[in-house]
């Protein structure tokens, strides 16, 4: 498919795509495009940024102009992702078309959304979460629905949204098509794209763990306590839109407070914002009235900001995919754009991982790395107080031992004499007379005493005979030397 005149579609949807100047489709939707329109299913991977959206919003048009009585449903893994997809749809839907359509996701006012439901709407787009919710409400019916499409699926499973899933597909006739589309695809979207597609053709554009080759990626190696006035620094240097992407909600806050007191233009971006301070927060960045915009991995899917030239990776992703699609936000629809990475010393086993799933080639490099640290000296290594005392107590331990080791060796002969002259002295010792000491005494009788006499006296002296003890067989024979008074006077009654 070279062009979109040449594919077979209603002319009312080709005026609609020649005034947005949609002229020539990008590979992944010169692939889909004509498989959806034959009516069958889709497993398709592609690479963030290279039009998936529109892969699946012209085959779901264009079914809808044929059949006056078919619904569809896109579902989204978040709320910015279905606005933007909404977007599109609207965009493309003009007034000769004339299909209503209502976009169901939370954060936003239920009772918009009735009223959306009750004008017949046949276009639907929502979170996997408020969609369940009409259900429950039985304010949203999906009997007629023939068109379904998971956008960012991989995505939506990571955040535990697949028992919503199969809720929301219990309502859907078995007689429907479905197109899935991820930008990864790991072994649980297999699983489901088996038990609920139908014989699905597979479409992949390029591969899906490699970033877009205009992206420009660097790492810069920085401290823990200099990350952000590197960060600092990184701003003054660049020129553009810069999205800043870091681990928590809470961190994603201070930075924006503390940017916003040394006078930056700066918002944050995170899941607990409320829709309309989403919308407010995303618009004034495509606008141009805030330069930088402080972000959670809520934006690294999905997010269409094609102003975004810079995306700086403060903090590391927890899950190596989540790189590509951090990335993914600059260089959209075939424009420039740079990637820098801060690493510290924790991230390198994250990093790594990383490596491995953007490089299959990639080889850690020893060297560098996981350096031998026999052959590393001491100043080389950060200083750590423990393995500083470990080491010193092991070292000194090694020592003493060796040290005394050497001297027995040495002085075996020496040692062993000395033991038999310490024992011999010892038992001369009890063998002597006790005799009296000499020396001064104020008794003038002391020394008139037979020395023999006064041992002999205190011999006796110390001596206990217990022939003349008197023992008894029973305790009841046994004397008793005194003995309880009863006392059983009556209480007197008063």
């Amino acid at each position: 498919m070279e062009n979109f005149t040449s594919i077979k579609i209603e002319d009312s949807l080709k005026n609609s795509l020649f005034k947005m100047n949609f002229i020539k489709p990008t590979p992944i939707q010169g692939m889909a495009i004509p498989v959806a329109l034959e009516g069958k299913d889709i497993l398709g991977t592609a690479q963030t940024g290279t039009g998936k959206t529109l892969a699946f919003t012209i085959p779901l048009i264009n079914k809808l102009i044929l059949d006056k009585n078919a619904f569809a449903l896109v579902m989204c893994p978040t709320r910015e992702l279905a606005s933007q997809v909404m977007e599109t749809i609207k965009s493309i839907v003009s007034e000769k078309i004339n299909i209503k359509t209502a976009l169901l996701i939370g954060g936003e006012s239920m009772q918009k959304q009735l009223r959306q439901l009750s004008n017949r709407s046949r276009i639907i787009v929502g979170t996997p979460g408020r969609i369940n919710d009409h259900l429950k409400r039985k304010s949203l019916n999906l009997s007629a629905t023939k068109y379904l499409v998971l956008d960012e699926t991989d995505r939506m499973l990571d955040m535990g949204f697949t028992p919503q899933i199969e809720m929301v597909l219990k309502f859907i006739p078995r007689n429907h098509q479905t197109l899935l589309f991820s930008a990864t695809l790991p072994q649980n979207i297999l699983r489901i794209s088996e038990r609920y597609l139908n014989k699905p053709k597979r479409i992949s554009a390029g591969a899906t763990s490699i970033p877009v080759k205009k992206i420009k990626q660097e790492t810069l190696q920085v401290f823990k306590e200099n990350k952000y006035d590197e960060l600092i620094n990184q701003f003054l240097a660049r020129k553009g839109s810069i999205l800043v992407f870091v681990k928590t909600k809470r961190s994603a806050d201070k930075m924006v407070k503390r940017l916003k007191e040394e006078g930056h233009s700066a918002d944050a971006i995170h899941g607990d914002l409320r829709q309309s301070k989403r919308d407010r927060v995303i618009n004034s960045f495509r606008k141009g009235l805030k330069r930088i915009l402080i972000a959670t991995d809520v934006a690294a899917r999905g997010l269409d900001i094609p102003l975004i030239e810079h995306v700086i990776n403060y903090d590391l992703p927890q899950v190596p995919e989540d790189y590509v699609h951090r990335i993914g936000r600059t260089a959209r629809a075939g424009s420039e754009g740079s990637a820098l990475t801060f690493l510290s010393s924790d991230d390198r086993p994250m990093w790594n991982s990383i490596n491995k799933l953007i490089n299959p080639n990639f080889k850690l490099a020893q060297s560098n790395l996981t350096r031998n640290s026999r052959n590393k000296r001491k100043g080389d290594r950060p200083y750590n107080k423990k393995r500083k005392f470990r080491e010193k107590k092991n070292l000194n331990f090694k020592n003493k031992k060796k040290s005394f080791e050497k001297r027995r060796k040495d002085q075996v002969g020496q040692f062993e004499v000395k033991k038999d002259f310490d024992f011999k002295r010892k038992k001369n010792f009890f063998k002597q007379k006790k005799t009296k000491p000499s020396g001064f005494t104020n008794n003038p009788k002391y020394f008139g005493k037979n020395p023999l006499e006064d041992l002999t006296s205190n011999v006796e002296r110390k001596k206990f005979n217990f022939k003349g003890k008197r023992k008894f067989k029973s305790r009841n024979n046994r004397p008793k030397q005194f003995t309880f008074k009863k006392h059983n006077k009556k209480r007197r009654k008063f």
